[in-house]
């Protein structure tokens, strides 16, 4: 029996979940996961994974951070919600508290690794492990390389946030998990760790490193009851893509729809969630590298 595209598509999802890579799309996949999730009362999926736990969602004053937190707050999570401005902290623990969530906010810098040290301590003095770990924080720049031959920070600056902070987080919290055999990191990256955009070097290559790094010790922690989730977002109308005007006309998430993303990726545990035409255009590069070459000339 010949399938459909749709069916087609959907055995693709079907097989791609079995193995644990979950293919997102702007449509269908949002919709199903929506489904999974529940109502915003925080029934359903949702509820049952993450309630009761305690979420650490690093980035969480705005953007993607903020909304996965206050979607599982309301679902019946502890958050602890992470960034650097204690103002905008203040408003996500308000926001959640009124809503009839659990929230506490710790300010730290975490491209300061010595912050990011202080953080762990103080997370595991007052609650004594973290369930589910989200590597939210980012930051990203968009330069040619010969723009940044006196700039070298452009190379370290995502490099420090993107990878070591996030690294050195997770390192502080894992033994904890280890020991109850129990947890799961949630890495935003992007899918310019597959498509390697143009202008894009210094933040696809932190994405990447994050990415290499999280797969090598989930081999090390496979047994012990703990899951890396890289979440491959693709772009999500946030104050990061403003100032490249290309982003403008081009198909974008709402940051309402990239929290469920990163809600349903909670809830999936998928090692991979990639959106389906950067796994298409991936595996057309592996084929042919000219092919991605061509793109990314074109792209700039």
């Amino acid at each position: 029996m010949e399938l459909s595209g749709r069916g087609i598509a959907r055995s693709v999802v079907r097989r791609a979940n079995s193995f644990g890579a979950t293919p997102i799309s702007s449509r269908g996949v949002f919709n199903r996961a929506v489904g999974r999730l529940g109502d915003a009362d925080g029934s359903g999926a949702l509820h049952k994974a993450v309630g009761g736990k305690i979420v650490l969602v690093t980035g969480a004053s705005s953007g993607i951070g903020r909304a996965a937190a206050v979607r599982m707050a309301a679902a019946g999570a502890l958050v602890l919600v992470v960034a650097r401005s204690e103002d905008q902290l203040a408003e996500v623990v308000e926001e959640v508290t009124e809503a009839g969530g659990l929230a506490v906010a710790y300010r730290c810098d975490l491209a300061d690794l010595e912050q990011v040290d202080a953080l762990v301590t103080k997370v595991l003095d007052a609650h004594g492990h973290v369930d589910i770990l989200v590597n939210n924080a980012g930051m990203s720049i968009r330069r040619k390389v010969r723009h940044s031959q006196d700039r070298f920070q452009d190379f370290e600056r995502p490099m420090q946030l993107n990878y070591f902070a996030a690294v050195r987080l997770t390192m502080g919290l894992l033994p904890t998990m280890v020991e109850r055999e129990s947890g799961q990191i949630i890495n935003i990256s992007s899918w310019a760790a597959m498509l390697h955009p143009a202008r894009f070097s210094g933040y696809t290559a932190s994405k990447a490193a994050l990415e290499a790094w999280s797969d090598c010790v989930q081999g090390e922690v496979h047994d012990d009851g703990i899951v890396f989730t890289n979440v491959r977002m693709p772009l999500v109308r946030t104050p990061m893509i403003t100032p490249t005007k290309l982003y403008s006309r081009m198909p974008a998430l709402s940051m309402e729809q990239a929290a469920t993303v990163v809600c349903d990726a909670a809830v999936s545990r998928s090692r991979r969630v990639t959106p389906l035409v950067a796994a298409w255009a991936a595996f057309a590069e592996s084929i042919s590298p000219s092919l991605g070459d061509a793109i990314r000339k074109n792209a700039i």
